[in-house]
């Protein structure tokens, strides 16, 4: 697999990936040819990359970490990292009037929920509990549980009649009485965010 070596990139230097027609992908930092698992191992490590169309120059690194996720979830053996209804939501506000909005919105979610993972993961270490151990892992999956549920609300604030999984949906796991204040805060700086979101699009409805 690459790592940050091997991808011939400094550390924090942008690595730059020629496509070529035969669809091999070139590191112009390693010279060296790579395919879409280097290029997935290289995001997971952190290495920040721009792929180039080698006729054309044109910016492609969208459509080639499009490809990374589709070929991830292919991989994925009932684990798929995108539930089908979210897939269904997100491909019904192409053409949507509230289409401009959702990518910052959701860089946001993602970033808070990568952000409240990491406060959790510190606060077990800081108590002696590994992420799989015991009652801590009970802490981490009822923490993520909460941060899903609170996604699912604000998806549903974008598009209250198009969000409607099939089923009941499943009653929120109270959060354990023993939860770091850490998280607590975390959980409570997200929700304030979304209504934050929400109101912008209130806003921006009222104006439409």
């Amino acid at each position: 697999m690459a790592d940050t070596q091997e991808s011939g990139a400094a550390e924090g230097e942008r690595v730059v990936i020629k496509k070529y027609a035969n669809r091999r992908l070139y590191n112009t930092a390693s010279s060296s040819y790579v395919t879409l698992e280097h290029l997935a191992e290289m995001v997971k490590k952190g290495v920040d990359f721009v792929v180039y169309d080698a006729k054309t120059n044109e910016d492609i690194t969208r459509t080639v970490l499009t490809q990374i996720i589709f070929e991830e979830e292919e991989k994925s053996q009932g684990q798929s990292l995108l539930p089908i209804q979210f897939l269904r939501q997100l491909i019904s506000f192409y053409g949507n009037s509230m289409q401009a909005f959702l990518p910052s919105y959701l860089e946001l979610s993602l970033a808070s929920f990568a952000q409240q993972q990491e406060r959790l993961r510190a606060a077990m270490s800081g108590a002696g509990l590994a992420p799989g151990a015991g009652a801590g892992m009970g802490v981490y999956e009822d923490q993520i549980r909460q941060n899903l549920q609170l996604f699912d609300r604000a998806m549903k604030m974008f598009s209250p009649f198009a969000y409607a999984p099939a089923g009941k949906a499943e009653e929120p796991t109270p959060a354990p009485a023993a939860a770091p204040k850490a998280d607590d805060e975390a959980l409570d700086q997200l929700r304030k965010q979304m209504a934050e979101m929400q109101a912008q699009i209130e806003k921006l409805a009222s104006k439409g």
